[in-house]
């Protein structure tokens, strides 16, 4: 019998569980999937690596470091080796951007497109932080809790943290009154909305200032740097469960929970969809969704108001991904990330108003054979409301473009290609030859449900072995700006 049961194998169930492990408790994590990792797991198509979403990771490659996932890999004995980089690309209504990470190179591009007195803003906010993020630097994350439970963990930390109190309890509300407060330039406060979506997926306002306070702790150094791991977003995870094997933990996939049992007021065990049960010595930690938890919890076993709240939780917009392969021919210079903003008046939350795209192949050539990239796209987010269809009408091809062009405009035409168990495309039946996975036939994109009853002809399924346009049905903006 463990002494402690995780539902889950997210990277907050894998880090709950390794500390666990490391403090000598026997852990056993139960995983659903048939593969650890939750959102950060990843996928292979033939001999291509794919992201389960574009990710953001700093902090990893250097110790000491604010990154509370750092923290947890060196108790466990772990650490992953990185690819550092120092710039992405932006599509924002101000222009077309390349920005460096750091402050410099931020302060050159705000006095070349807002002038000098933005730039002077900025830094004065930066000074404003600085006693956040020294107080977030004083104290590892992994001991920050939201509201009061902040003040015990003070305690535990002796006086030593006693002066930096105020800051510390700053830390755990949101960032948004932090921004608002010392900002005033439409542009910062947007930059500001943005890089808040980035992190947490989240607004401002819903954003933990403990997280952005590390965020602007790391990224405005002089030395500044973002990090990929390499091999992707499963190399962490591989990292963590290694560190939970070591210190005696166990990962049991394909678990999938029924049912939390409750005795005496507390957790004792879980009840598996399979009807096996399993017990606990300490306790359950649940690393599944406020809704699912409780669910798994079941009606009158948890007070009502507790499970009422979790079950109260707001959800975010859906988001849909796509995750493409595609020839390299002039794309070497282009940064891993680009990030597109149609209007900041809508928000950056508003539907169809914002696209992640990422290529860690650029950086991490073992993800993708020679001469090729893989990338993923996110779109945030879709309307909850609709069909899931997209797209409606005939899209006429892209002629010729530049190579930054063609990532964008290819991320919105050729992932819906339905692709048959030899790696032919099922509408246009065409081998992949243009594109090493997807065909690009633009039928695909316009008939998302799934196979053709028929053979398509070339009037009705028009492509291209140039990048299609399909771009124009989900951002009229995005094609003007291309």
């Amino acid at each position: 019998m463990p002494d402690l049961i995780v539902i889950g194998s997210g990277l907050g169930g894998l880090c709950a569980a390794a500390i666990a492990s490391r403090h000598g408790l026997e852990v056993q994590v139960l995983e659903a999937h048939s593969q650890p990792g939750g959102a950060a797991h990843g996928f292979r198509r033939g001999p291509f690596h794919f992201e389960s979403g574009p990710s953001l990771w700093s902090g990893l490659g250097r110790w000491p470091s604010a990154n509370p996932l750092a923290q947890v890999l060196r108790a466990v004995g772990e650490s992953v080796p990185v690819v550092r980089y120092s710039e992405w690309g932006l599509l924002l209504p101000e222009g077309n951007l390349r920005v460096g990470v750091g402050l410099d190179p931020f302060l050159e591009l705000l006095r070349s497109m807002r002038g000098p007195g933005v730039a002077a803003e900025w830094q004065d906010f930066l000074v404003a932080m600085a006693p956040l993020c020294r107080a977030a630097g004083s104290l590892p994350l992994l001991a920050l809790r939201p509201g009061a439970g902040l003040l015990t963990t003070l305690g535990s930390q002796g006086l030593g943290l006693i002066g930096q109190a105020g800051q510390l309890a700053a830390l755990g509300g949101a960032f948004g009154p932090i921004a608002r407060r010392h900002l005033r330039d439409p542009f910062l406060l947007h930059w500001v909305e943005m890089l808040c979506f980035l992190i947490s997926g989240l607004e401002p306002d819903q954003t933990s200032a403990a997280a952005m306070a590390t965020l602007f702790g790391e990224w405005f150094e002089p030395d500044a740097g973002l990090d990929y791991p390499l091999g992707g977003s499963p190399a962490v995870v591989d990292a963590l469960v290694r560190g939970i094997r070591r210190h005696g933990g166990e990962l049991r996939t394909g678990a999938a929970v029924a049912e939390i049992e409750l005795s005496g007021g507390r957790a004792t065990g879980v009840r598996l969809v399979s009807g096996e049960r399993l017990n606990a010595r300490h306790g359950v930690i649940s690393n599944a969704s406020p809704w699912d938890t409780a669910a798994l919890l079941g009606k009158g076993s948890a007070p009502e108001r507790w499970r009422q709240k979790l079950l109260a939780a707001p959800a975010c917009p859906s988001f849909l991904h796509w995750h493409l392969a595609f020839k390299a021919e002039g794309l070497a210079e282009l940064p891993i990330h680009h990030v597109w903003v149609g209007d900041w008046q809508r928000g950056i939350r508003a539907e169809r108003n914002m696209v992640v795209l990422s290529m860690p192949s650029r950086l991490d050539p073992s993800l993708a054979p020679p001469g090729t990239r893989c990338c993923t796209a996110t779109l945030q987010p879709t309307n909850p409301g609709s069909s899931g269809r997209i797209w409606s009408g005939a899209l006429p091809p892209m002629s010729s473009c530049a190579a930054s062009v063609a990532v964008c405009s290819m991320a919105f035409s050729i992932n819906w290609c339905p692709i048959g168990a030899n790696g032919w495309c099922l509408s246009c039946r065409e081998p992949p030859s243009a594109i090493a996975i997807f065909c690009g036939c633009t039928r695909a994109a316009m008939d998302l449900p799934g196979r053709p009853t028929a053979e398509p002809s070339p009037a009705a399924a028009p492509r291209s072995k140039a990048w299609c346009s399909a771009v124009r049905a989900y951002s009229p903006e995005l094609a003007c700006r291309l």
